[in-house]
């Protein structure tokens, strides 16, 4: 269970910063997470926050399959925030999760080139998945999403800010999403990438990701 911002603040005297670890030994690229995602955001087709890459690797009888869940990485140092020219994106203070305010992004782009991780989507328009009348869900979900501006995984904030996991964490079957602060080094994604081999998704250009992957 995630724990809320302001208990994890008042235990370390630090704000939160949230993470994820994801083990891939776990991962068996059901794609629970994707659909996970889908459901508690409602984004339109062709977007999504949450995918897992798949490729072979060995050859017969060895040949194996390795999937890779990707989504965006809440950078401590995110390239997409000093390009965005109106302050759409930006990093919270008090949590340090990396988000968009939908009422000042113009759609300029300058954000989705900027990151590295082709994590940040626009919707070109209010299309639902069954053509050009929606769904009374989608109807509803899209409310949260303008056309032409750009979003992107913001870790369920709204669930975090009611002690909740993010969907696909919760989701996940085989728990290979692990979810917690990076500042509480006793939380259970600290000890993890203490105890385990890890790497971060594209370390070498400085962008310090909250995002680790257990090998």
């Amino acid at each position: 269970m995630a724990t809320s911002e302001k208990a994890v603040a008042s235990k370390n005297g630090k704000a939160p910063r949230w993470g994820m670890a994801i083990d891939l030994k776990r991962c068996v690229g059901c794609q629970s997470c994707t659909l996970a995602c889908k459901a508690e955001n409602g984004t339109p087709p062709g977007i999504f926050w949450m995918r897992v890459l798949e490729k072979e690797e060995g050859s017969y009888p060895q040949a194996r399959k390795v999937f890779l869940p990707i989504r965006c990485n809440h950078c401590s140092e995110p390239p997409c925030v000093p390009v965005c020219p109106t302050g759409a994106s930006y990093k919270r203070k008090r949590d340090n999760l990396v988000l968009i305010n939908q009422d000042k992004c113009i759609g300029c782009r300058a954000c989705v080139v900027a990151c590295p991780y082709q994590v940040r989507f626009i919707a070109e328009d209010s299309k639902g998945y069954y053509g050009e009348e929606l769904t009374p869900y989608e109807a509803e979900s899209y409310k949260k999403w303008q056309p032409r501006t750009v979003q992107k995984c913001t870790f369920c904030v709204d669930r975090l800010e009611t002690g909740r996991e993010p969907a696909c964490v919760q989701t996940c079957p085989t728990r290979a999403l692990v979810f917690g602060n990076l500042n509480d080094l006793e939380s259970e994604i600290c000890k993890l990438v203490r105890q385990r081999a890890h790497f971060q998704p594209r370390a070498e250009l400085g962008t310090d990701p909250s995002l680790y992957y257990l090998t």
